[in-house]
C-alpha cells in the first residue's frame, strides 16, 4: 500500500516556521506572477507602440472577470479542502478536488464564448476607442481561446498549496515566467536581434504575446495534472469523484463568493479609472495607468503570496480549532505585508520615472504615469493590512466579512470618489481617489478585525 502524504503540519509545526514554508513558495510564485504580465507588458510598449499598451490596458476589466470566475472556484475549493483535511474529513476533502475540475471547465467554456460573441462592445464599454480597439481585440480573441485552460491553471495552483505543496505550485508558475518570457520575443517580434545572433520571428504583434501566454499556461498545466495523478498523493485524481455534488458546489461557491467579488469589484472600478482617465487624459492616460497598475501589482502580488501562504495555516487550524494558532499567523502575515506595501510606497513616490521607462519611451506617457504612480502609492504601508485582514477572513470561511471588506474597497469608496473628485480637480482627481479609498478601507478592516480580537478573547 502506498504511502499517503497528509499535511499535518500545518496543525503541530511552529507557525512562524510554517508561513516561511508556505509563503515563500506562494511569494516567488506571486512575483513570477508579476514578472508573467509585465514581461507581456514591455515587449508589447517596445515591440509594437504605446497605444497598444493602452489597448492591453484596455482588456484589463475582462481579463478580471475571467479571473474573478476562475478564483471562486479555485480559492473557493482550496480553502474548503483546508477546512476538511483540518476536521480529518478526508473523503469530503477528495470530492471537492473532482467537483472543482469539473466547474473549473464548464466555467471557462461559457465564460469564452459568452466574451467573444460580444467582444467588440464589451471592449468600448471598457474604455477603448478607435485606435486602441484593434489591439485589444487581438489580444483578447487569443486569451479567450484558451481560457478554459488558464481557468483549470490557476485552479489546480491553489489546490496543490491545499494539500501541503506549495513548492509544486510555486514551480508550476516559474515555469509559466520563464516560458512566456522566451516565446514573447519569437511570437511578437518579426526581427530579432540579440547582438551576438539574429533570426526572425513570426511577427504577430500584440496577438503573439497572448499566444505565447496561453502556451505558456498549457505547459504548466500539463505538469500539474501529472503531479495531481499521483497515486501517492493523500488527494489525487481518480474515478468516482467529478460526479457534482449539490453540498459542496454550493459550499466551493459561498467560500470563493469572496475573491470572486473582489475581482469582479475591481473590474467595474478599472471600467471607471478608464473612462475617467479617457475622459480627462486621452487614451495616452489610459496607457499610464496600465504602467502604474503593473508596478504596484509587483507589490500586491508579494502580499497575496503572503496571504496564500497564511490560507492553508488559518484554514486547517480553525477547523481543528487551535484559535491561538489562527490568531498567531494573522498577525504575523500583517506585519510582513505592511514592510511590503511600505517598500512600495517609497519606490512610487521616489523614482516613478524610473519605473515608467521600464514599459515605454514616449515622454508624454512616462510623464502622465509618474504622476498617477505617485497618487497611487500615497497611502501603500497600510494596504497590505486591508488586504490580509480580507484573505483572514475568508481563509477561515467566514466569506461574509471578507465580501464586505472586498466591495467596500472597491465599491462602497472607490466609485463614488471617482465619481466625484473628477468634477474638482480633473484627472488629477481621478488619481486621488485610490489612495483616498484604500485609506477608508482600512480603517473599515482594522473595526472589524478589533472586533474579531475581542470576540475570540471572551
Amino acid at each position: 500500500m502506498t504511502e499517503k502524504r497528509i499535511p499535518s503540519e500545518l496543525g503541530t509545526q511552529p507557525v512562524g516556521k510554517l508561513l516561511k514554508q508556505y509563503a515563500i513558495p506562494s511569494i516567488v510564485a506571486m512575483l513570477a506572477s508579476s514578472l508573467y504580465n509585465i514581461v507581456d507588458s514591455v515587449f508589447i510598449g517596445h515591440g509594437v507602440d504605446a497605444l497598444a499598451l493602452s489597448g492591453l490596458a484596455v482588456t484589463f476589466p475582462l481579463m478580471n472577470i475571467s479571473t474573478a470566475f476562475g478564483a471562486m472556484v479555485g480559492m473557493g475549493s482550496s480553502t474548503l479542502i483546508s477546512v476538511k483535511l483540518g476536521q480529518k474529513d478526508y473523503g469530503t476533502a477528495q470530492q471537492i478536488l473532482g467537483n472543482a475540475v469539473v466547474m473549473n471547465i464548464v466555467m471557462g467554456i461559457v465564460f469564452a464564448l459568452v466574451s467573444l460573441a460580444y467582444l467588440d462592445p464589451i471592449l468600448y464599454f471598457f474604455g477603448a476607442s478607435d485606435a486602441t480597439i484593434s489591439y485589444a481585440r487581438e489580444y483578447m480573441q487569443i486569451i479567450l481561446l484558451g481560457n478554459v485552460f488558464s481557468h483549470m491553471y490557476f485552479g489546480f495552483n491553489a489546490l496543490l498549496r491545499a494539500i501541503g505543496h506549495p513548492k509544486m505550485a510555486m514551480r508550476a508558475t516559474i515555469s509559466t515566467v520563464i516560458i512566456n518570457t522566451v516565446l514573447d520575443p519569437l511570437f511578437i517580434f518579426k526581427e530579432i536581434d540579440l547582438g551576438f545572433v539574429q533570426f526572425s520571428g513570426v511577427g504577430w504583434g500584440i496577438r503573439g504575446a497572448a499566444v505565447a501566454t496561453i502556451l505558456a499556461q498549457c505547459i504548466a498545466l500539463a505538469w500539474q495534472v501529472r503531479v495531481l495523478s499521483d497515486k501517492r498523493e493523500f488527494i489525487h485524481f481518480k474515478r468516482g469523484i467529478y460526479k457534482l455534488k449539490n453540498y459542496i458546489v454550493k459550499e466551493v461557491l459561498t467560500i470563493g463568493l469572496s475573491p470572486c467579488l473582489m475581482n469582479l469589484a475591481s473590474c467595474f472600478v478599472v471600467i471607471f479609472i478608464n473612462r475617467g482617465l479617457a475622459s480627462y487624459g486621452g487614451d495616452y492616460a489610459v496607457g499610464a495607468y496600465g504602467i502604474v497598475h503593473k508596478m504596484t501589482f509587483i507589490f500586491v502580488m508579494i502580499v497575496m503570496g503572503f496571504n496564500q501562504g497564511m490560507q492553508p495555516i488559518a484554514g486547517y487550524n480553525y477547523g481543528a480549532k487551535a484559535y491561538d494558532r489562527v490568531i498567531q499567523v494573522l498577525k504575523t502575515t500583517i506585519v510582513c505585508a505592511t514592510v511590503v506595501t511600505t517598500a512600495a510606497f517609497f519606490i512610487g513616490e521616489f523614482a516613478p520615472e524610473y519605473v515608467a521607462r521600464i514599459f515605454t519611451s514616449d515622454e508624454k506617457m512616462i510623464e502622465i504615469a509618474a504622476v498617477g504612480m505617485q497618487y497611487n502609492c500615497l497611502v501603500f504601508p497600510i494596504v497590505g493590512f486591508q488586504m490580509v485582514a480580507g484573505n483572514f477572513f475568508q481563509s477561515i470561511a467566514q466569506p461574509g466579512k471578507a465580501i464586505f471588506l472586498s466591495l467596500s474597497r472597491q465599491l462602497l469608496f472607490l466609485v463614488p470618489f471617482i465619481l466625484i473628485f473628477p468634477h474638482f480637480w480633473g484627472i488629477d482627481g481621478v488619481w486621488i481617489s485610490l489612495p483616498a479609498s484604500d485609506l477608508v478601507s482600512s480603517i473599515t478592516a482594522a473595526v472589524m478585525l478589533g472586533h474579531f480580537f475581542r470576540k475570540h478573547k471572551k
